[in-house]
């Protein structure tokens, strides 16, 4: 069986540095792996395919170490392992009713599609299925609901992170339940460009030190009041030259994402309606462009919000509501900020001239 720790094509660390990741599902049960030996090899997989840890955290006791035990007991009984036919993965309890949050590739098949029902099992032991209520592959985010009640549901964290400030991990690396690793916060507002494994990219990530593996997808991260501050997403395995790199869903996307699914059972997201790609030497080769700079436009979907406003393929998207655009990353996560029915301004660059269109951006939920 996979555990569930998204093994990601590439991540941008900065807006000048691209380099290989890997994802948090996963695969052999603990109990399938021998006493004193590894549980996994150190080798690169694909999101279902778990890989090594993030590596070993340096030495944060001077983050409050000595807190780690109160918020293991606090938030520990909200943490649980989901199991499916093709791997396992972590959950957070969201709702007392058995409404339970996760990352949403821990409660889908191959092909991306969401199981109709998964196995939940609580920190006290109990095993209970769960339906799948929804799923936002945009951010990556997903809602189940276990046939159990009285839970008790984890606080989540309102607010932003402070870059230093203390970051505990909870979840069910290689099938190893209540697992807890600690480290800090290192960066937020993390990148990841489009892979196989997430075909749409995904933004605006919190990034940690404190280890991660195959069977962490959708466990808790939690700050030093025992709240969830996010949910375990990907790593960089350590033979990309990483040492302990691994990645959070922010707590305030999952609660927005998670409070329209059950609301709606689908999720808004900004649409500008355009397929744009990098401008590499060879695209620039190809296509006989002057630049390296910008997201190239490849298509302009009829009927669709960049369609109205007259932008056409060939056009190369330099700036966004202001915002300098470099690659097709820097234009998704200009995008992902903005809310449906957004008026923007965009500034292309069409052959030797430079115009700014006005687009009213539309609503992938429609």
């Amino acid at each position: 069986m996979k555990k569930y720790l998204r093994v990601v094509g590439a991540v941008v660390l900065s807006s000048a540095t691209l380099v290989t990741a890997t994802g948090c599902t996963g695969s052999p049960d603990a109990s399938q792996t021998s006493a004193g030996q590894p549980a996994t090899s150190a080798s690169t997989t694909s999101a279902d395919g778990g890989g090594a840890s993030s590596g070993a955290s340096g030495d944060v006791t001077h983050v409050g170490l000595a807190a780690v035990p109160g918020i293991v007991k606090t938030v520990e009984p909200s943490v649980v392992t989901i199991r499916t036919a093709i791997g396992l993965g972590s959950g957070v309890v969201y709702h007392a009713d058995g409404t339970i949050v996760t990352d949403a590739h821990v409660v889908e098949d191959q092909q991306k599609q969401p199981f109709s029902t998964v196995q939940v099992q609580f920190a006290d032991g109990t095993q209970v299925q769960a339906s799948v209520i929804g799923v936002d592959d945009v951010s990556d985010v997903a809602v189940i609901k276990a046939e159990r009640s009285n839970l008790p549901a984890a606080t989540f964290s309102s607010g932003v992170p402070e870059v230093g400030s203390l970051a505990v991990v909870l979840g069910s690396p290689l099938g190893l339940a209540e697992t807890v690793t600690a480290g800090i916060i290192s960066a937020l507002h993390r990148n990841m460009p489009a892979s196989a494994e997430s075909p749409q990219g995904i933004t605006d990530l919190i990034q940690t030190d404190a280890p991660i593996s195959p069977g962490n997808s959708g466990g808790a991260v939690v700050n030093g009041n025992s709240e969830v501050i996010g949910l375990s997403e990907a790593y960089l395995p350590p033979s990309s030259g990483a040492v302990a790199i691994g990645f959070v869903t922010p707590a305030t996307t999952v609660t927005e994402v998670a409070d329209q699914l059950l609301a709606n059972g689908k999720v808004r997201h900004a649409v500008l309606g355009v397929i744009p790609t990098d401008i590499s030497p060879q695209v620039a080769q190809h296509f006989n462009l002057a630049v390296t700079e910008g997201a190239l436009v490849l298509d302009v979907p009829k009927g669709g919000p960049a369609a109205a406003a007259g932008m056409q393929p060939g056009d190369i998207i330099v700036s966004f509501a202001g915002k300098k655009i470099s690659n097709a990353l820097d234009l998704t996560a200009a995008i992902r900020q903005k809310e449906p029915g957004d008026k923007v301004d965009v500034v292309v660059q069409r052959g030797k001239n430079t115009k700014t269109l006005s687009v009213t951006l539309g609503n992938s939920a429609q």
